[in-house]
């Protein structure tokens, strides 16, 4: 595909925003289409980006003949069944962290891209972000291997916020939202399918309905570990923190911040065309679309996370 790949975007909140910083960067590709619930607020956003049409609805943008793909960045609850209405319409699709929160909804997403043979992943940043690129580079040249990941994972957020501190329309989820992060990249950098994982969670919020404290335990095929802690009660310091324990040094990931277990900073401005992660997978779409192949993040690649996420669900609910 020579052309420019135009794209219809679905999600005008803090993430959306994100990818449309994050595509303006990129050659030949134009947004067309914004769709968000709220219209006033999405004209304003459509505008500001230079994106002709806006809607409330997807179907609508389903239905432009011009769209070659689409990227969700909307509530975790509607993402798969949003995924699946792309792939029916045929355009390829870019679904934001997590794919879904029920397993089988999954399943049925990879069922459907095999089926259409269309270009489908998922956000699964981690894999993207610079930091993570140059420990992913290290292990596959043989330089160092993964004994155990010890990762946290916290926010503030005990009433239902976004990234931007405005109010959400849905509830974010520790295990299918935040976890999924974690779980999908530990196999992905181990190179090993996790075989075991264990979790506790904390008492369930009152009104939010959600665990607000959760502790997972995994272990891959190959005898790595990894610990993971995550909050929405902790009051600071925000996001998620990576702890690499490996057989040659060990590595602190912070967001696209990298350092040796020393504290000692490690360059990884070279590592890619850029230092945002979002912009990053935006390419890997993008690349996958125009030359025909299964990008990094497929569906197929990341289903097995959720199967982990769904077992552990299955054992907090028990």
């Amino acid at each position: 595909m020579s052309k420019t790949i135009k794209v219809a975007l679905a999600g005008a909140g803090a993430f959306g925003i994100k990818h449309l910083d994050g595509i303006k960067n990129i050659d030949g590709v134009e947004v067309v289409s914004l769709i968000s619930r709220d219209i006033e607020k999405t004209k304003e956003v459509a505008a500001k980006y230079g994106i002709a049409h806006a809607t409330t609805e997807l179907d609508e943008a389903l239905a432009l003949k011009e769209v070659d793909a689409v990227i969700l960045c909307t509530p975790t609850q509607m993402h798969a069944s949003q995924t699946l209405a792309c792939l029916k319409a045929g355009k390829h699709v870019q679904v934001e962290i997590p794919l879904c929160d029920v397993y089988k909804e999954g399943q049925e997403v990879l069922r459907v891209q095999k089926e259409t043979g269309l270009v489908a992943m998922v956000g699964h940043t981690r894999r993207f972000n610079p930091s993570h690129q140059w420990v992913n580079h290290k292990i596959k040249a043989g330089e160092f291997n993964i004994q155990q990941m010890d990762v946290q994972t916290y926010f503030f957020r005990r009433t239902n916020m976004n990234a931007l501190g405005q109010a959400r329309s849905w509830t974010d989820h520790l295990l299918w939202h935040h976890a999924a992060h974690t779980v999908d990249l530990f196999a992905y950098q181990c190179g090993s399918p996790i075989v075991k994982a264990n979790a506790v969670q904390g008492p369930i919020h009152p009104t939010l309905g959600i665990a607000m404290d959760m502790s997972i335990q995994l272990k891959a095929a190959n005898g790595a570990i990894c610990t993971l802690s995550l909050s929405f009660n902790n009051d600071g310091p925000l996001g998620t923190y990576f702890r690499y324990i490996g057989d040659t040094g060990t590595y602190l990931a912070r967001y696209d911040d990298l350092y040796t277990g020393k504290e000692e900073q490690i360059d990884v401005s070279q590592v890619a065309v850029s230092m945002n992660g979002i912009e990053l997978q935006d390419r890997e779409f993008f690349a996958a679309i125009r030359e025909g192949r299964e990008p990094n993040s497929s569906i197929a690649q990341v289903l097995p996370c959720y199967q982990v996420l769904h077992d552990l669900e299955q054992q907090l609910k028990g």
